[in-house]
């Protein structure tokens, strides 16, 4: 029995996972946001997320060495849908608007006020069907900014999921 892709789709989205801005540096920087993002081991630190085959990152990191994630908090709604949106400039220009910092031990751009960032060296891609799982030996982690209201996707739409409310789940009028 074949899969209808858009029932998969919604099952999937079904899954409540937080937000991330996956980046690389070089001479052409480039970011994209991506909530398939796990952590995978303390010891060694490892983690992974998993990037479409046809994506424009995917290549980047296929040649690139070091990557940065940075997770998202409750505001950050307008980094999350700018640099999942396929239409976006390439290179520097697509950070021009976003406030990010360099990451001191990779050179990574890192999103600046983001609850956590991670800074890595790419150990192995994985064959995953259309995506590729990347799995990434962690260099340096940081919780600058731990926000208690992170940043989560909902079946396509963006949350805020707060520690202090007695449910925990909140939707934004922001989201869509």
């Amino acid at each position: 029995m074949d899969l209808d892709a858009r029932h998969l789709r919604t099952a999937f989205g079904s899954f409540v996972t937080g937000v991330t801005i996956v980046t690389v540096g070089g001479p052409v920087p480039h970011a994209m946001t991506a909530n398939s993002f796990t952590s995978v081991s303390l010891a060694p630190a490892l983690l992974l997320v998993c990037v479409a085959k046809d994506a424009s990152m995917h290549h980047r990191l296929e040649t690139q060495e070091h990557l940065g994630i940075s997770v998202l908090g409750e505001g950050h709604h307008r980094e999350a849908r700018w640099f999942a949106d396929p239409t976006r400039p390439r290179g520097p220009a697509q950070f021009a608007d976003v406030p990010t910092e360099i990451g001191p031990r990779t050179g990574v751009p890192l999103i600046s006020a983001a609850i956590a960032t991670f800074e890595c060296r790419r150990r192995e891609m994985y064959w995953g069907g259309d995506h590729s799982i990347v799995l990434a030996e962690v260099i340096d982690a940081a919780s600058p900014h731990p926000d208690p209201s992170a940043l989560v996707c909902l079946r396509g739409k963006l949350h805020r999921w707060s520690a202090r409310s007695p449910v925990g789940l909140e939707e934004d009028s922001w989201a869509t």
